[in-house]
């Protein structure tokens, strides 16, 4: 949810009609935020500075530093002159297990996996992502695009920010969860999943949407929480698609209206699977069921 902090108004001169005029236009705000684990800094970022809580719990439960909201024994927000920390402490018993991978990652509003120390630490071990108790409607991609573009708030404001949003389907249709903005589209994500984390809500009842391109990050963040399916406005890159094939996700992109493209698993959308198998296309038959 956008707040009064997110956005700052300021004038510009624009150039319209073959003249010149001073305008008004709202920019995202943009602060350093450090993430701290137990008093040491796991990893700097910049941010939108709204939902940091959730930014920082959806992180650590993504990168595996706790496997359970339950192993966050607190949290901190502390404002300082230079930006934001937000510091949490685990569990005794999860802290004896957590070495800092000390990741600096100044800067990048772009990549996920700026700064990571080793290659390593980028091709990630993910756990396979289990079935979704029954396929989604075609419709139910395309309304919960929707959805998400009506609650962008922020990026209607400034045009500069990213979105992703969870929903379930329900009988009569998909229904929005949660809906988070940063100008990182991998923070956006994070938020999404701190807040479902904070919420005790399954990732794995519903799916996710966003509004990036897919990166091999966003892949690696859905299988993490155990998300079976992720449907996003661009389109996705090659490592990113093979991420989703091996992680069992479904992976949706290129959403134009009522259209989209599906990349892996098939089965999880309705007559998905029998389209990609009559088509002789490799994803047909990834799955353990099949849509009708």
């Amino acid at each position: 949810m956008m707040t009064e902090s997110d956005a700052t108004s300021l004038t510009s001169i624009a150039y319209r009609g073959g003249g010149f005029r001073a305008e008004t236009r709202s920019v995202p705000a943009e602060r350093a935020v450090a993430i701290s684990v137990g008093g040491s800094t796991h990893a700097v970022m910049m941010a939108t500075p709204s939902a940091l809580e959730d930014l920082a719990i959806g992180l650590v439960l993504n990168e595996r530093i706790a496997d359970a909201f339950g192993e966050i024994e607190r949290i901190e927000v502390v404002e300082t002159d230079m930006g934001t920390d937000v510091q949490l402490w685990l569990t005794p018993e999860r802290a004896k297990t957590y070495v800092a991978r000390r990741r600096q990652m100044t800067g990048p509003v772009g990549c996920g996996l700026c700064g990571v120390e080793s290659l390593e630490l980028a091709a990630r071990d993910l756990p396979r992502v289990a079935e979704h108790p029954r396929p989604l409607a075609p419709q139910d991609i395309t309304l919960a695009m929707d959805r998400m573009a009506g609650a962008q708030a922020l990026s209607r404001l400034t045009r500069a920010v990213h979105a992703a949003a969870f929903h379930r389907r329900e009988a009569d249709g998909a229904s929005m969860v949660v809906c988070q903005e940063d100008v990182g589209r991998h923070n956006a994500l994070d938020k999404v999943a701190g807040h479902l984390a904070r919420q005790g809500v399954d990732p794995g009842s519903g799916f996710l949407t966003i509004t990036s391109r897919v990166s091999v990050e966003l892949i690696q963040k859905a299988a993490v929480m155990g998300c079976p399916v992720i449907a996003a406005v661009s389109a996705p890159t090659e490592l990113a698609i093979s991420e989703a094939k091996a992680a069992g996700v479904t992976l949706v992109a290129v959403t134009r209206g009522d259209e989209f493209e599906i990349f892996t698993h098939p089965e999880r959308i309705e007559g998905a699977a029998v389209a990609a198998r009559a088509a002789g296309h490799p994803s047909a038959g990834e799955g353990r069921f099949d849509a009708a």
